[in-house]
C-alpha cells in the first residue's frame, strides 16, 4: 500500500483550491513540517490551539489541517511568550505537520459559503462577487495536422474550462510563414529557405496561475522547435470562483421561521440581525467568516436576507430597510469547512485515515 505524505494532502486540497486563489494578506498552505513526512493520520480543525495538537497526539494523528492559519502574521521570534509561538514549538517538538486552508478555500468552486448554502438548501445559486484578474487567454499557433492534439493537452493542463463546460477553444485557420535559421531544426521546411504553412490560431482561456503548466503542455506537445504562443490577461469574471453565494429557497419563509432554521442548521446561540420588515424570505445571500464588504453586492443583487458575521455597529445601519442582515457568527458559518476537506481527501486518498476535531474552538460565548 502506497504510504501517504504531507505532499499527497497538500496537492489534494489545492487541487480544490489553489493556494493561487488566497488573498495576498493569507498565509494558507502548508505551515510547519516536511513534505516527505509520511502522514499516520490528519485530524481537521477549524482553528489550531494547545488542545488542539495535544488531541492530535492522543489521536496518533500526525498533521493538522485547519480553516484559520496558525501563523497569520510574521513571528520575529519563537519563544513560547503566546498561543501561536507555544503551538509552534509544540508541533515541531511533536512533529506534527500543519496545513491551513484560509482565503484559497474561502473562493474556491464548492468551498465556504457553496457548503452554506447547500445546508440552507438553495436553488440557482452563483457566485455573489466573482474572481476577477485571474484569467488569461492562451493564443497558439500549430500545423493544422497537430490542433487536436494540442488543444487536448491544454484541456488536460486545466484549460478551456468556462462555468459548467470544458474543453472550450476557438479556432481560425490560416498560413504561417518562417524561415530557418543555420542551427535549427525544423519540422517543416529548409532551412534558410521561406516557408509557409497551413495553421490553425487556436484560442483557449485558462486560470493565470495555470500559465506555468500550460506551457509545459504546449512546449511538449507542439511539433515546432520555437512555438508561436501568448498569453493575454482578460478583465472577465471567473464564473463559480468568488466571495459569497445568492440563491433561492425552494419555498418562502417568514422572517422569523427562517432566522430559526438558521440557528437549527448552524448551532448559533444568538444571531444578531437588523429590524425585521414584515416581508417573507425568498432569495438569500451569504457569505463564510467576515463578509460585511459584501452588503451593497446582497442589496443589489436584490436579496431578502444576506447571512455573514462579525458586522459592526455602523454596518447594520447600512441595509437601509432594503434586507434582512443575519449575523450568525463567524464560527458557525464556517464550521462545515471541516467538511469540505473531509470530503475532498476521501476522494482522492480513499483508504487515508482522518479524523474530525471533537474540541469546539469557537472562542466566543454568551450569557
Amino acid at each position: 500500500m502506497k504510504k501517504i505524505t504531507v505532499h499527497d494532502i497538500c496537492h489534494a486540497i489545492e487541487a480544490l483550491a489553489p493556494l493561487a486563489l488566497q488573498e495576498s494578506y493569507d498565509n494558507s498552505g502548508l505551515l510547519i513540517g516536511k513534505r516527505t513526512m509520511e502522514v499516520s493520520g490528519a485530524l481537521l480543525t477549524i482553528d489550531i490551539t494547545e488542545e488542539i495538537i495535544q488531541e492530535a497526539l492522543d489521536k496518533s494523528c500526525n498533521m493538522i489541517v485547519s480553516h484559520h492559519p496558525l501563523v497569520f502574521k510574521g513571528l520575529k521570534s519563537v519563544t513560547g511568550r503566546n498561543a501561536v509561538e507555544r503551538c509552534v514549538i509544540l508541533a515541531i517538538e511533536n512533529k506534527i505537520a500543519i496545513y491551513a486552508a484560509h482565503t484559497n478555500l474561502d473562493c474556491a468552486k464548492g468551498g465556504v459559503s457553496f457548503r452554506m448554502a447547500e445546508k440552507i438548501g438553495l436553488l440557482n445559486t452563483r457566485v455573489l462577487q466573482t474572481k476577477t484578474d485571474a484569467l488569461v487567454k492562451l493564443i497558439a499557433f500549430v500545423p493544422t495536422a497537430y490542433a487536436d492534439k494540442l488543444r487536448m493537452a491544454i484541456f488536460e493542463a486545466g484549460g478551456g474550462q468556462i462555468g459548467n463546460y470544458d474543453c472550450c477553444s476557438y479556432s481560425t485557420a490560416g498560413e504561417g510563414t518562417f524561415r530557418a535559421g543555420d542551427a535549427t531544426k525544423p519540422f517543416v521546411g529548409n532551412i534558410g529557405k521561406l516557408h509557409t504553412e497551413a495553421e490553425q490560431r487556436v484560442e483557449i482561456i485558462i486560470p493565470a496561475y495555470l500559465k506555468a503548466k500550460v506551457t509545459k503542455a504546449l512546449l511538449d506537445n507542439h511539433p515546432y522547435e520555437e512555438p508561436a504562443f501568448d498569453f493575454i490577461a482578460l478583465a472577465n469574471t471567473w464564473s463559480g470562483v468568488g466571495y459569497g453565494m445568492i440563491g433561492d429557497l425552494p419555498e418562502e419563509l417568514d422572517e422569523n421561521a427562517f432566522l430559526l432554521k438558521l440557528k437549527t442548521i448552524f448551532g448559533s446561540q444568538r444571531i444578531k440581525h437588523t429590524a425585521l420588515l414584515g416581508k417573507k424570505v425568498r432569495r438569500v445571500a451569504l457569505c463564510g467568516g467576515s463578509g460585511a464588504d459584501l452588503l451593497s453586492l446582497a442589496i443589489a443583487s436584490n436579496a431578502d436576507v444576506y447571512i455573514s458575521a462579525d458586522f459592526k455597529y455602523h454596518d447594520y445601519f447600512l441595509a437601509e430597510g432594503k434586507l434582512l442582515i443575519a449575523d450568525i457568527g463567524h464560527f458557525e458559518s464556517e464550521q462545515y469547512t471541516k467538511e469540505i476537506i473531509f470530503d475532498q481527501l476521501t476522494k482522492k486518498l480513499p483508504k487515508f485515515a482522518l479524523l474530525f476535531s471533537e474540541i469546539n474552538t469557537n472562542p466566543i460565548n454568551y450569557f
